[in-house]
């Protein structure tokens, strides 16, 4: 005799089986063979495990410097090894998977664009960094990212088989209004691939990651860059997975490698229905 699960219950049966998602941790070096081919033996490590929803850092295809190499080294869309390697990939897995930034060359500019890709390996959506990274820290370490690169202007969210994520990179997460767009339209999980610098990530990486998961009720996933790159350029590292509490639910030890837990998404909900605070806008005059 055989017994089938009443169609009635599907819809709750997928919603409470956990998500098992990883985060590959990387240091980029400054050829974009090499760092594809770690990420790949990685990616497949990691799905041997019975990940699910596997996420790469901001700049997996490479770090260069000065910022005229990059340019010169970044493939334009359509010649870029990534997105027929990592959309192949996802297919073979049959995982999802989110290639946190590659350099897309637009001519004078480049793309920071990250892509998300479905188990059937089709782009489900890509993102193009809207938020640039011009700062002057303390100590003379400067970075003016807008002469390298052309920002985007559109918030994106990816439908994968569990639900919708929104997508973002690494400077984005100083920028709260972003985050409750993505959430309040629909997005459960949000991704930070990131390649924090060591001197921003010690005073701000972790409350800012925890602040936006706290005021969206999402999970926060934040695959990163650390140690030293090209030119002397240090990251910060510390992927962290936070819950929809704030709760910091595993963070990576200092070295390149996967982290991994388990997302119950079901979470979101019950957080959100705590605390609504997401239906609770009011006009205001300043």
């Amino acid at each position: 005799m055989t017994w089938t699960l009443p169609e009635s219950w599907i819809p709750y049966w997928k919603a409470a089986m956990p998500l098992d998602v990883a985060l590959i941790q990387m240091n980029s070096g400054p050829e974009i063979d090499a760092n594809l081919n770690w990420a790949e033996t990685q990616a497949r490590a990691a799905a041997r495990q019975g990940a699910q929803f596997i996420l790469t850092p901001e700049n997996t295809c490479h770090i260069r410097h000065p910022a005229a190499a990059k340019l010169q080294s970044a493939p334009a869309e359509e010649d870029h090894p990534a997105l027929p390697r990592f959309g192949a990939l996802a297919k073979e897995l049959g995982v999802s998977i989110l290639l946190g930034s590659i350099s897309i060359n637009l001519g004078d500019r480049i793309a920071n664009r990250s892509y998300c890709f479905d188990p059937e390996g089709r782009i489900a959506a890509s993102y193009d960094k809207i938020h640039l990274f011009d700062v002057a820290l303390p100590g003379n370490e400067n970075y003016k990212e807008s002469d390298l690169v052309k920002p985007g202007d559109k918030a994106v969210i990816a439908d994968l088989p569990f639900g919708k994520v929104g997508l973002t990179i690494c400077y984005d997460i100083r920028f709260p209004h972003l985050y409750r767009a993505l959430a309040q339209n629909g997005a459960s999980i949000i991704t930070v691939p990131a390649a924090f610098t060591v001197q921003t990530g010690q005073a701000h990486w972790k409350p800012l990651l925890q602040a936006r998961a706290i005021e969206t009720g999402c999970y926060i996933l934040a695959p990163a860059q650390m140690g030293e790159h090209e030119g002397g350029r240090r990251t910060w590292g510390h992927s962290m997975v936070v819950d929809p509490w704030g709760k910091v639910e595993t963070i990576a030890e200092d070295k390149p490698g996967i982290l991994r837990t388990q997302l119950d998404l079901d979470r979101v909900a019950q957080v959100r229905m705590n605390v609504p605070s997401l239906q609770h806008d009011r006009a205001f005059t300043l």
